[in-house]
């Protein structure tokens, strides 16, 4: 009798037991295949760029800009050199299809001309952060690499009247621009030597932001050497125009306002063709 009970003891033991497990998943209790803390929603994805692709760099310059930006290609005499030049050389890459870029480079009677045109696709790997919030980022840690100047007083109160950094603000030829290029041996962006609406700055109206620096550097005797830099932001690509100029004789200054004339349209032109 005492071991007809036992066994009766442990069966309504064991029923107790499973009935507990059972109510346990039944009733919404945690699994083993449950994670703690989990309520069953994720964040959602940050958007991503409006671009997956970026344009081939070397046909993104039409042959008008580079005739323009170049002028000694159109002095080339031998046809087939000639079209080399207008193909350019690619940059080395370890990724086209988040960088890319194309050089070009032509010497003249007057001057050596180079053309770095930079395309970079910015892609986050954060999903609480957007490719255009990344981009944004980046483009901010390169305008900042540029140490701009500070608009001025003047320039802030003419900011909402006159567009910085547009076109007409410096056309080739007009006195403003032929000044940039008079004092020898001052340093680029200096606020007594370069007119205010040459001087490095934000440009509006262009892409989603931008900025345009200009350097005039020179060692020893050699020639004064110009870079115009105009870098854009659209979405979530950074376009990058770097213009140099070289003259062939020493103490001649290259033009500010006409290359960033020149430069500055390039950027229009590429911004356009990415926005189509």
């Amino acid at each position: 009798m005492q071991r007809k009970a036992y066994a009766s003891g442990i069966a309504a033991l064991l029923a107790v037991l499973l009935a507990g497990c059972t109510g346990a998943s039944g009733d919404g209790g945690t699994t083993d295949d449950s994670n703690p803390g989990d309520t069953g929603t994720a964040s959602p994805a940050a958007e991503p760029g409006r671009y997956r692709t970026l344009p081939e760099p070397c046909t993104a310059v039409g042959e008008g800009s580079l005739d323009e930006l170049l002028p000694g290609i159109r002095q080339i005499a031998d046809e087939e050199q000639r079209e080399r030049a207008y193909e350019g050389t690619p940059t080395s890459t370890f990724d086209t299809d988040r960088k890319v870029g194309c050089r070009w480079k032509v010497d003249s009677r007057d001057a050596t001309d180079h053309l770095l045109v930079d395309f970079e696709r910015v892609v986050s790997y954060d999903n609480a952060v957007s490719d255009d919030s990344q981009a944004e980022q980046l483009f901010a840690e390169q305008e900042a690499a540029a140490h701009l100047p500070e608009p001025t007083t003047t320039e802030s109160a003419a900011a909402g009247s006159t567009p910085a950094g547009g076109a007409s603000a410096a056309p080739s030829g007009s006195p403003s621009a032929s000044a940039s290029g008079s004092p020898s041996g001052s340093p680029s962006g200096s606020p007594s030597t370069t007119p205010t609406e040459l001087r490095p700055r934000v440009l509006e109206d262009l892409g989603d932001e931008a900025f345009l620096d200009d350097e005039l550097s020179s060692s020893g005797s050699t020639a004064k050497q110009r870079t115009v830099t105009v870098a854009f932001r659209t979405s979530n690509v950074i376009v990058t125009i770097e213009y140099v100029e070289q003259p062939a004789a020493v103490g001649v200054v290259p033009d500010s306002g006409e290359m960033q004339d020149r430069a500055q349209k390039l950027a229009s032109r590429l911004a356009d063709s990415l926005s189509g």
